[in-house]
């Protein structure tokens, strides 16, 4: 069963205008897509998830990730989250199975102050990255070809490349790839190639 996947990443100084390196630099890391370049989507969460958003805009096309920080410079607060939507090409089956395009998939920034919905940077981490399903890497429902697996490997490559670069980067000290499940992605891709052997 398809899980969220995401990647969360702590810094040692994290507070007030030092976020914004940190936004800047992760979001300079990520393989954009070129179909759907740019950051499409942000927004400025006060205090936690339960309040309004005291921002929200649409762009289209996409802006740099550079004018996205500025976007969110003039309302920096320790207790406020700042939410990035942007998309990168995976691999993705049509409905029938049997042909693979490289489609636009959402991914979602949220960067989190220290004091944002009572410290939740401490579990998720000061930027959580969403990465949507971890159906797109894993593809539990196909048959496994080896064009299937070419795909599958070519949208791992393209997570476990940016992982790397958003943690050697960006200064950050601490990173986990995790999902809501109690099976790892890992788990998930053993159980998987065990299944075909």
């Amino acid at each position: 069963m398809p899980d969220p996947l995401y990647l969360s990443l702590w810094f040692p100084d994290f507070s007030g205008p030092a976020m914004l390196p940190h936004m800047f630099a992760v979001l300079q890391q990520f393989p954009f897509s070129e179909q759907r370049p740019g950051i499409t989507y942000a927004a400025v969460q006060p205090v936690s998830w339960n309040e309004a958003s005291v921002l929200e805009r649409r762009f289209s096309p996409g802006i740099t990730a550079e004018e996205a920080v500025v976007v969110a410079a003039d309302l920096i607060h320790d207790d406020y989250a700042y939410v990035f939507d942007a998309y990168w090409d995976l691999w993705t089956p049509d409905q029938s199975g049997r042909q693979w395009l490289l489609i636009p998939s959402l991914v979602k920034f949220i960067v989190q102050g220290e004091e944002f919905d009572e410290g939740a940077y401490q579990e998720t981490g000061h930027i959580e990255i969403d990465f949507g399903l971890d159906s797109l890497f894993v593809q539990e429902n196909i048959e496994l070809t080896v064009e299937t697996q070419a795909k599958i490997r070519d949208n791992l490559a393209k997570l476990v490349e940016f992982t790397k670069k958003a943690e050697t980067n960006t200064r950050a000290t601490s990173r986990r790839l995790w999902s809501e499940s109690e099976e790892s992605l890992p788990q998930k891709l053993i159980a998987r190639l065990q299944k075909v052997q």
